[in-house]
C-alpha cells in the first residue's frame, strides 16, 4: 500500500519503531508574541475570510481525504504485511513475495468483511475529523490573519488584498487550499513513500544513535528515598504502592 505521506506519518508515529514515552510531558512554553498593529490586522482579517471562507474545512475532509482513504483502503496492503506473516507463521520477505492476488485470498479468508469494515471506519474517522476541523476553523482564522498582520507590512497586505478582489485572485484565495490538497499533490505525496519507507529505519538508527550518550532511563530501583517520597507526593499515592504506579506510568518493570 501506499497511502499519501499525511498516512504514513500518522501510522508511524503509532507504531512504536522509536521507543515513545507514556507519561504527557508538558510542552514548552511558547515565546511570547507581541501586539498586533491592529490596522495591519483589519486588513488580514479581509484575507483570510477568502483563504479560510466558512466551511472549507469540512469540504477539505469530505472531498480530498475521503477520496483519499477510499484509495487507501482499496489497495493491496491492506493488512500490513508483518500482521500477515505472523498468521501464517512466515517471514515478512516472504509474505511480500506472495504477491498482490495470494495476500487479497488470504485477506479474503482471514477476514472476509476487512475492507468493508475498514471503508467504514474511515468514513467514521474522517467525517469526524471533518467536524472537529469545522468547530475549530474560527480560531484557525484568527490565528492566520494575526500571522499575516505580523508577517506582511501594511503595503504589502493591501497589495495581496488588492490582487484578492480580482477575479484571478479571488479564484486562488478560495482554492488554495483545496488545491494543495488535490488529487495531483496526494499523487506526488504517494510516490515518495518507498523514499520513506526506505530511509526510516536509518533515520531511527541515526536517533537513537544520537541519544545514545544519554543516560538510561531511571528504573524505580535507581531513585533514591527523597526521589520516591517527591515520587509520590506527584502521583498522590502512598509511599508502599508508588512502585506499582511508577512501574506502570512510565512503562518500566
Amino acid at each position: 500500500m501506499r497511502p499519501s505521506f499525511l498516512a504514513a506519518f500518522l501510522l508511524f508515529a503509532g507504531s512504536g519503531a522509536v521507543q515513545a514515552q507514556t507519561v504527557p510531558q508538558p510542552a514548552p512554553a511558547a515565546p511570547a508574541l507581541g501586539p498586533v498593529d491592529p490596522a495591519r490586522l483589519a486588513v488580514a482579517d479581509r484575507l483570510v475570510a477568502k483563504l479560510l471562507p466558512a466551511g472549507i474545512y469540512k469540504q477539505l475532509f469530505d472531498k480530498s481525504f475521503s477520496a483519499m482513504m477510499d484509495k487507501i483502503v482499496g489497495q493491496v496492503g491492506e493488512m500490513p504485511v508483518a500482521k500477515l506473516a505472523q498468521m501464517g507463521g512466515v517471514t515478512e520477505a516472504q509474505a511480500q513475495a506472495l504477491g498482490a492476488v495470494k495476500m487479497r485470498e488470504i485477506m479474503e479468508i482471514y477476514d472476509p468483511a476487512w475492507r468493508e469494515r475498514q471503508r467504514r471506519t474511515m468514513q467514521v474517522i474522517t467525517a469526524g475529523m471533518g467536524d472537529i476541523m469545522t468547530r475549530v476553523e474560527p480560531k484557525a482564522r484568527v490565528a492566520l490573519a494575526r500571522a499575516y498582520a505580523r508577517e506582511f507590512s501594511g503595503a504589502e497586505l493591501e497589495d495581496l488584498d488588492r490582487y484578492f478582489a480580482t477575479p484571478a485572485g479571488a479564484h486562488y484565495a478560495s482554492r488554495a487550499l483545496l488545491i494543495a490538497m488535490g488529487p495531483d499533490m496526494m499523487e506526488a505525496m504517494n510516490a515518495i513513500m518507498p523514499e520513506l519507507t526506505d530511509a526510516m529505519p536509518g533515520l531511527v538508527r541515526k536517533a537513537q544513535a544520537a541519544t545514545a550518550d544519554l543516560p538510561a532511563v531511571r528504573t524505580k530501583g535507581d531513585l533514591s528515598p527523597a526521589e520516591r517520597k517527591k515520587l509520590a507526593e506527584l502521583f498522590g499515592v502512598d509511599p508502599e504502592t508508588l512502585e506499582d504506579h511508577a512501574s506502570s506510568s512510565t512503562g518500566t518493570e
